[in-house]
Order: structure tokens, then C-alpha cells, then sequence
């Protein structure tokens, strides 16, 4: 089954509002020469509404980094999927690992953002990956499904459609380090075959699974080209408008 290939662009704590929407301009640049990759950025909160504008007219979406799982009321520092809706956002990053490990958030928060996200129409990148440790104690399988099942708990199958998966291996984000393609292919593989088991073949098979954890200009065809890998969450590299350009173009082959 062919599945468009997708590309996110997590600039994490990054960039200021002149050089966000310069980015921003150049990567919807990029992304109008590969028309069949789908392209999401995922700028700072205080910069949506300036990437918003800056997006404009292009094929490029606009995400958030986080969101609440709250709708409204006394939530000090929170942020609604209504208020990002309200800024143009029509994806959400939920169980990054920098919000799993470092800010602590639980499997249950995660799904409860997931879940929240998704019934207020906005599509969602879940991100699961096991930390070295436990690649190293041969957990990998396991703290995906683990993962996987919790952040899915309760999303119907009629969801599916805006929900994509980002397989990101916790020792290789920014850290240089890189699962070789075919360890990143072990590992979507088997996270396809859990979501199989969730919802079905013919559902597991439409699915999106990218890959994210040290993906560069030098190393993305190879790992796009994996039969399971359907492109790329994108971190530091997609700071640099080159180097995310050519990450996008090799999810177009």
C-alpha cells in the first residue's frame, strides 16, 4: 500500500519571530517542488499567528508543539486545542520524549492530549521511543507497544485517518546518534504489527509511522526508503532551510 510520506519540523525552543517566518518562507519554498509530501512545522507558541502569515498560500501546515488536554478554565500557562485552532494550527505533536522525560508528563496525559486533541478536529503526531537503557536491556518492542496501546487508548477507529505515529528512539535525539535503517525498520515494522493488533490490517497498513532521531540531509533517503518508514519528525536539521529541503525532497522519491 502506497502511503504519502510525511514530514514534521519540531524547532523545539528555537528561532525569534524575524527568523521564524524567514524559515518559514523558505521551507514552503521547498515543499512546493515535492507536492507529494505532506509538510508540518511546528514552531514556538509565541510565533504561530507570525508563521500562520508567513505560511500563507503554501502547502506547508502549521502545528503545535503541545496542547492541553483541558478545554478551557483556571489552567495557568496552558494552551487549548481551541485557542490553537483560533491561531490556524491544525496538528499537534502529543508524548514527545523531551515532555515524557523531562517534563514528566505520564502515558495517561499523553492519551488524554491525544484524545482531546483529536475531538477538537486537529490531527496528531504521537510520539513514542525507548530511552538507551532500555534499547540495551532489549525493551525496544516493548516500551513501544507499551507506549503505543497507552497513547491510543480509547481513539476510535474512525480517528485513525489524522493520526500519525513518530517512532523516536530517546538515544538518538540530538545526540547524533542515528538507529541504523534497518533497526528503524525493525522497529516500525513491529509497531505496525501492534497496531494490527489494535485496529486491524487493512487500518495498521494506511497508517503513517515516521521516523525522528538525528534524521539529516546525509542520512534521510536511505531511512525514508524503509518499506515501513513513511518520513520524518525533524528536529534540529529542520533549522537549516537546505538541509530540511533536501530531507523533504527525499521523502518525495
Amino acid at each position: 500500500m502506497t502511503r504519502q510520506p510525511i514530514v514534521g519540523g519540531n524547532w523545539k525552543m528555537n528561532t525569534t519571530r524575524a527568523s521564524g517566518a524567514e524559515l518559514a518562507r523558505a521551507v514552503a519554498q521547498f515543499a512546493s517542488g515535492s507536492p507529494g509530501c505532506q509538510v508540518v512545522v511546528f514552531p514556538p507558541f509565541p510565533y504561530l499567528l507570525t508563521i500562520a502569515d508567513a505560511l500563507k498560500g503554501s502547502k506547508v501546515m502549521l502545528g503545535a508543539q503541545d496542547v492541553s488536554d483541558r478545554a478551557d478554565g483556571a489552567f495557568t500557562g496552558e494552551v487549548s486545542c481551541a485557542m490553537l485552532k483560533d491561531c490556524g494550527v491544525s496538528w499537534a505533536l502529543t508524548g514527545h520524549s523531551e515532555r515524557r522525560h523531562v517534563i514528566g508528563e505520564t502515558d495517561a496525559l499523553v492519551n488524554a492530549k491525544t484524545r482531546a486533541a483529536l475531538g477538537a478536529g486537529l490531527s496528531v503526531i504521537l510520539c513514542i521511543g525507548e530511552k538507551l537503557d532500555q534499547r540495551e536491556g532489549g525493551q525496544t518492542d516493548f516500551v513501544n507497544e507499551t507506549q503505543l496501546r497507552a497513547g491510543l487508548a480509547g481513539v476510535e477507529p474512525a480517528s485513525l485517518a489524522n493520526v500519525v505515529i513518530a517512532y523516536e528512539p530517546v538515544w538518538a535525539i540530538g545526540t547524533g546518534k542515528t538507529a541504523s535503517p534497518a533497526d528503524a525498520q525493525g522497529a516500525h515494522a513491529h509497531i505496525r504489527k501492534v497496531l494490527g493488533s489494535m485496529y486491524g490490517s487493512d487500518h495498521a497498513a494506511k497508517m503513517r509511522i515516521q521516523y525522528g532521531g538525528s534524521v539529516n540531509a546525509a542520512n534521510a533517503k536511505e531511512l525514508f526508503g524503509q518499506p515501513d518508514i513513511d518520513g520524518g519528525l525533524i528536529g534540529g536539521a529542520s533549522l537549516k532551510p537546505a538541509d530540511f529541503g533536501q530531507i523533504i525532497g527525499a521523502a518525495s522519491v
